[in-house]
């Protein structure tokens, strides 16, 4: 027997036609852009430290884990606050989808939950294209961008979207059991505030696993499963991202940022600094003071 099968079209609340630029700034204290408009959407997103921006005639300052959403033809500036460093991602894109009507003078606090998909598009954005600095108009594309990288780009920037917006939605039941998703989810974001909380101090990953009441190997398991980084790989790297917003502060020296970030000594300092970013913590200086 032949059964009359019916293809379901597929209803897209977001489509993104076009990436158009992708930034991730990092910013030394005193930075400052007068400002532009231009005839497509933009998303701001403080990775670390905070900033102030202006949209047409609005004001806001957004700090690390704030999002703000530009609409096409709205001026806006960007300026650090004076007294610290930041890191940004800033990524611009034509979308005539009229769900993003949501996101007109949009500005939030990521949720813990989402913010797994930011760190997937900057991770897809620096492997796909040369990131881009404040002058430049075109992305280009490394000779060696992974297969499908522009795609993975425009998805999971349709999911995030979908996904804020589903956020503030209120849901019409309780759900009086977490799923074993859900509860993962919270442990890797309780893990990653004890790191961010102990930058300038020490934290093993026994701590963690008395303070969560879990096993080292499970709590091991879900975090790299979730970020992946081992627990000792992401907090060096949270601590390395950290020693860059200080030295662009301009406040301490090396030796004084190594005691800050309760490193067991300079040397090692200079060591992790350049396993994870390629450069010594003085080329990192003479770079940020020279571009």
């Amino acid at each position: 027997m032949k059964l009359n099968y019916v293809k379901h079209k597929i209803a897209n609340l977001i489509s993104i036609n076009k990436i158009v630029t992708i930034h991730y700034y990092e910013l030394d204290k005193s930075f400052s852009y007068d400002g532009e408009s231009h005839n497509f959407w933009e998303m701001v997103y403080v990775d670390a430290g905070q900033v102030e921006i202006r949209a047409n005639s609005r004001e806001y300052c957004l700090k690390q884990g704030d999002i703000a959403f530009h609409k096409p033809n709205e001026f806006h500036t960007i300026k650090a606050d004076g007294k610290t460093a930041a890191n940004v991602f800033v990524i611009s894109f034509v979308c005539s989808s009229e769900a993003m009507k949501f996101f007109k003078n949009k500005v939030t606090a990521v949720p813990a939950k989402l913010k797994k998909y930011i760190s997937t598009i900057i991770e897809e954005s620096e492997q796909s294209f040369n990131l881009m600095s404040v002058s430049d108009i075109k992305l280009q594309m490394k000779a060696d961008s992974p297969i499908g990288g522009q795609q993975m780009i425009r998805t999971h920037l349709e999911q995030f979207l979908i996904m804020l917006i589903r956020s503030e939605q209120k849901s019409d039941g309780l759900r009086i059991f977490p799923t074993k998703e859900s509860m993962e989810n919270h442990l890797v974001s309780q893990m990653i505030q004890m790191i961010d909380d102990s930058l300038y101090g020490k934290i093993t990953v026994e701590e963690i696993c008395t303070t969560l009441n879990y096993s080292r190997a499970y709590l091991s398991k879900i975090f790299k499963a979730s970020s992946g980084y081992t627990i000792l790989e992401y907090t060096l790297l949270r601590k390395i991202q950290e020693a860059k917003k200080l030295i662009r502060e301009d406040t301490y020296n090396f030796s004084q940022i190594s005691d800050k970030l309760a490193f067991d000594n300079p040397h090692y300092f200079s060591r992790v600094f350049k396993r994870i970013t390629n450069i010594t913590p003085s080329e990192y200086k003479k770079s940020v003071k020279n571009p």
